[in-house]
This record gives C-alpha cells, structure tokens and sequence, in this order.
C-alpha cells in the first residue's frame, strides 16, 4: 500500500501543485521518487511529529493539500492534540498516512504496533477515516482525497499485500464494497483482514455456507445503509479487523444494529482489550490474539 500511496501522489503531483509531503524522518525508500521529481513540496521536519502537524495545517490554510507520513502510533497519538485542535477543529485539508495498521511492526513492540488508531481516530469530529484493505482500494482513496474537504486519516498496511478486488471495481469514501452475495451470513471486514475474510468465506462456500462479504474501507462516514441491509434480511453479522475489540469496525457496526431497533446475531472477531505480551511477526501475533480463529454463527 505504501508504493500505491507515493505512486498516486507523484501522477497528481505533475498536474496539482497543491499537494505536499511532510514526513517526521520516516518513508526512507519511500520518497526518494517524489523527493527529486519535487524537491521543494518534500519536508522532513525530523523525530517532532507535533511540529509535522502544525507545519502541515499553516501549508494548508495557504492552500496546499498536505500528506502527513508516519508509522501509525506516531502521527495518530504522540502529537494528538495538534491533530485535534489544529486539523479536526480547524477542518483543514491534511491527510495523516500511518502505516503499519494492526501489528504490522509485529516485532518492535506495542510501541509500534497500531490496534487503538480507529477508535482514537473516529472520535474526533470533521475526520474521515480510511482503512483500506489492498491496494486497489488504496488506490482509488487517495485518488479521491486530493479534492475531499476536510482532514482524512488514512490507515495503512505497509507493502506486498495482494489485489482482492478488480481493476473496474467502484470504490469510493464513505462507501461499503460487496465482494459476494449469500444468504446465510455476513462478514465484514476492514483494513488488513481483506484477505483473510476472503479465505473466510471461500472456506465456508467449500462447506455450503453462502456469506454476504463486504469490504468498509472507510469508517467514518460509515456506509449505515449497507449495514442496514444486511440487517433487514435478517442474516448473521460478524465483523473482523486488527485493532482493538473497543471502538473499530465492531463497535461501529453495533452501534447501528442497536439503533435499528432490530434483534440480529452479531460477533465481532478483534484483537482482545490487551497489549500483546509475545514477539514475533505479524501473522504469529495474529494467531495468538485470536484473529485466525473461524467464529462460530
């Protein structure tokens, strides 16, 4: 996701002067494209993520669409404040790009690994979360944040995830992406879990089991009415995501089944309310906190 990323920014960068990139001494290998081509919308402001997030709102009230890059804890938490108070209250057009979505820096730590991002994220008014799952859908959400209005923040894996979608896909913020259509249940998924909740439900298809699968790769605004049908025709919702079982996709999701005021089956599939204790790569922390396990509906 991270090459769709820069890739997208240097095609619009060669007909939109507006955009910029601010990066607090992260994206080596990254940017080094974007640096030569336009060396003078690139700043490194150093290991001083709040003053990235000042830079980056007075470059935006001068009218530049500016892209903020970071690991995920970095640019969402250590300068929360000025996101707060300088792009969501000011509801500027900055984008924050963390990458490294779940526990992508598997190895390094809770310090480094990003499972309260959308909680954090979608709380704060004015701000549009987007949680893509592969880079198609990458792709067409950076795409439509160069003329978006407002501050988005983008949660990112970080490189070799594979295609789930087609090149003719529809994909846009604020809409569910329906990848198949069943009768017995629905799984929903976002961000890092794309892949697996597509082995989910060709797994179940082996067994006769028809899902529903949708892709929400934006979570704010959250596409209700998709989710209001599913939970018209009466199916089953399980919803599956890398982050913390408090305030993602899950809680999302639930909130609009309570206020639809209809009874419906509903698991959420989340990392549990913990900090990992175990080292290792992402896929064996994965396992460990319960996200390789099949619910059952």
């Amino acid at each position: 996701m991270r090459n769709t990323f820069i890739e997208c920014l240097i095609e619009r960068s060669r007909s939109d002067k507006r955009v910029f990139i601010i990066t607090a001494d992260m994206g080596f290998s990254v940017f080094e494209k974007f640096m030569k081509e336009f060396p003078d919308r690139f700043l490194n402001v150093g290991i001083a993520e709040q003053n990235a997030i000042g830079v980056a709102a007075g470059l935006a009230l001068s009218g530049r669409v500016v892209y903020v890059y970071s690991i995920i804890p970095f640019i969402t938490m250590r300068c929360f404040e000025q996101v707060r108070l300088d792009l969501a209250y000011m509801n500027l057009n900055v984008r924050l790009i963390g990458v490294g979505a779940g526990f992508s820096y598997g190895a390094q730590g809770p310090t480094h690994h990003a499972i309260e991002d959308i909680a954090i994220m979608r709380s704060l008014p004015n701000m549009t979360v987007c949680c893509p799952g592969d880079p198609l859908e990458a792709r067409e959400l950076i795409k439509h944040s160069f003329d978006y209005q407002g501050p988005i923040y983008f949660r990112l894996g970080k490189n070799q995830e594979p295609n789930i979608h087609n090149q003719k896909t529809k994909i846009r913020i604020g809409q569910a992406i329906k990848i198949t259509q069943g009768k017995d249940v629905a799984l929903i998924t976002t961000s890092t879990m794309l892949k697996q909740g597509l082995e989910w439900v060709q797994g179940w298809a082996k067994k006769g089991i028809k899902a529903t699968f949708l892709s929400m790769p934006t979570l704010k605004p959250l596409d209700r009415a998709a989710i209001l049908k599913l939970i018209n025709q009466g199916l089953p919702i399980i919803t599956l995501e890398e982050h913390n079982i408090i305030g993602g996709l899950g809680s999302a999701v639930a909130e609009v089944i309570a206020e639809s005021g209809k009874p419906v089956r509903f698991k959420r599939v989340a990392i549990p309310d913990q900090y990992s204790r175990e080292v290792g790569n992402q896929e064996f922390l994965k396992k460990k906190s319960g996200l390789r396990r099949i619910p059952s509906f």
